[in-house]
């Protein structure tokens, strides 16, 4: 019977195949490789030493197996279902807060706004005590996800601390339908804004409403913002380059081993309009859908890309039912945007069991044409049309944010400070500032800078030439002033570090539509956006268009 079952499983695996020695041979592996595979799982449960877990050690087996390919072909358990339904559809039943460990306990890092964690008063930085009577302090972040999440409608009781105070809530769980338009707005008088976040079921018909709305407040040119984007469902992204661009047109195609997986999706709907100038901004956090319509629009000379080179995730992922409602997310193709270019960046396929998937070489890259004769390339992601610079941060900035001391002081602030500006107008003063200097001061970290690093590799190097003893008045002079000074460094760096305290204090009262507001008014990318929509004759000769 064992026998007979694995002869069904290689008929089934072969179905489809043509039918050669290579293939025997194959098939042979295949069946060999499982009875193996069954023999040494079942000497393992008969015969080691404590008794096994045999669902740990199949999904260990599968995860193991899967990882050889790509990190995007993934087992899902039927225990996370759910989570696969958040990504696609944007909707889970839960409190709507996002939630941290930091340290040994879990935080509320973002409630969001009208959603039941805000409505009831929990607030970013509440420390989890109690769910439902049971103490979670001993809890990963998680294990305190799933508690939260529920049926919609049912309740949750949640003790938090709170600065030196505890703060018990009864919240009523909701259907959680995270937007995929947080903001937009008309930033001046005729450019429009939109921030779009996730490509979710239903999200080309959000990016519509809110466009159409900017059209009808006067916007006459565009900004789409995909940076931090991460893509999602295909057709979404087809369905907004649609939107801007002539029927007709090729806006994506996609390749797999079958022609079953060979498909090209064009431009079927009536655009919404076709003329606008559009800048779309593109980050390293932009990936997969976002980067089918950052490179749709950019092979067709649609829109200016301007940003960061995205992340370079050229393919794509279908779910497949397996049984006991478990399903398989599987990479079956590679896409291609209307030059013809795959815009993935790590080859996979070219490497050894165990190693890690490197950069597609320089000598495979390939170059292409855009649909105005610009050149572009493959393998590399999505690279702007008009660069903006990485933005370096001091150590000192790093440290705060990452020891989560930033974090921490805005939330004694939020406690301390009933109210403050609006999102856009907010500044700390001279005075708050102080206060934040005294906090830091209050708080054991260290932090190195890489200037005084160097200065030891140069004094081991010294050392071993027997140069440093004529150098040691000089180098100790230097290091001096090299070395990290919290006190120093806080006034350094002061106007990096305000800006991301003062953002982080936005969110605790306006929450991410403030903290969208205020980007606004000093992004590099938004004034260098608004600066080529007012410049006709810059627009046009970036995307190579006559006249």
């Amino acid at each position: 019977m064992r026998n007979l079952k694995l002869l069904v499983l290689i008929l089934v695996l072969s179905a489809g195949r043509p039918f050669a020695q290579d293939q025997t041979n194959l098939d042979f592996e295949i069946l060999k490789n499982l009875e193996l595979f069954e023999m040494v799982y079942k000497q393992v449960d008969m015969t080691y030493v404590d008794e096994p877990n045999p669902g740990h050690l199949m999904r260990v087996a599968i995860d193991a197996m899967l990882k050889e390919l790509d990190p995007y072909t993934v087992y899902i358990p039927e225990s996370q279902i759910e989570d696969l339904k958040l990504m696609t559809t944007g909707q889970y039943g839960g409190i709507g807060a996002l939630i941290q460990q930091q340290g040994d306990h879990v935080v509320i890092t973002d409630p969001y706004e009208n959603w039941p964690a805000a409505k009831s008063g929990l607030r970013a930085g509440d420390m989890f005590i109690e769910i439902n009577d049971k103490n979670v302090e001993s809890l990963t972040s998680a294990e305190v996800s799933d508690i939260l999440t529920g049926k919609p409608g049912s309740e949750v009781k949640i003790k938090v601390k709170r600065a030196d105070e505890f703060i018990t809530k009864t919240v009523l769980r909701e259907e959680i339908k995270l937007s995929s338009v947080p903001y937009s707005a008309m930033i001046t008088e005729d450019v429009g804004y939109l921030k779009f976040v996730s490509f979710t079921q239903n999200s080309a018909e959000d990016v519509y409403n809110d466009f159409d709305e900017l059209k009808r407040k006067g916007m006459t040119k565009f900004i789409l913002d995909l940076r931090g984007n991460g893509g999602g469902l295909l057709i979404e992204a087809v369905k907004i380059v649609n939107f801007f661009v002539e029927k007709g047109e090729t806006i994506v195609w996609m390749k797999g081993r079958s022609d079953a997986d060979m498909t090209t999706w064009k431009a079927e709907m009536k655009p919404v309009d076709t003329a606008i100038p559009i800048v779309v901004l593109v980050d390293g956090g932009s990936a997969s859908a976002s980067e089918i319509v950052s490179g749709a629009l950019q092979d067709l000379d649609r829109a200016v890309i301007l940003g960061q080179t995205s992340y370079g995730k050229g393919l794509v992922q279908r779910p497949l039912d397996l049984k006991y409602n478990a399903k398989i997310k599987i990479t079956i193709a590679k896409y291609y945007t209307p030059s013809g270019r795959c815009i993935q960046k790590l080859d996979y396929t070219h490497r050894n069991a165990g190693e890690t998937a490197q950069s597609i070489s320089e000598e495979n890259i390939t170059r292409f044409k855009t649909k105005n004769g610009r050149e572009v390339i493959d393998g590399r992601g999505i690279e702007p049309d008009v660069l903006i610079p990485e933005r370096e941060f001091s150590r000192l900035t790093m440290t705060l944010v990452a020891e989560n001391i930033l974090f921490d002081f805005a939330t004694r602030f939020r406690v301390n400070h009933p109210e403050i500006a609006k999102a856009a107008a907010f500044k700390l003063s001279e005075e708050e500032y102080a206060e934040f200097t005294n906090y830091v001061a209050s708080r054991t970290f260290t932090y190195s800078t890489a200037s005084s690093e160097l200065m030891e590799k140069l004094k081991q190097a010294a050392e071993l030439e027997n140069y440093f003893a004529d150098v040691r008045p000089e180098y100790e002079a230097l290091l001096a002033k090299l070395n990290p000074s919290k006190e120093r460094d806080l006034q350094k760096f002061k106007t990096e570090i305000a800006e991301i305290l003062e953002d982080e204090i936005v969110g605790r009262y306006y929450y991410q539509t403030g903290r969208i507001e205020r980007s606004l008014v000093a992004d590099p990318f938004i004034l260098e956006a608004v600066k080529i929509l007012n410049d006709p004759a810059r627009y046009k000769q970036i995307l190579n268009i006559p006249g």
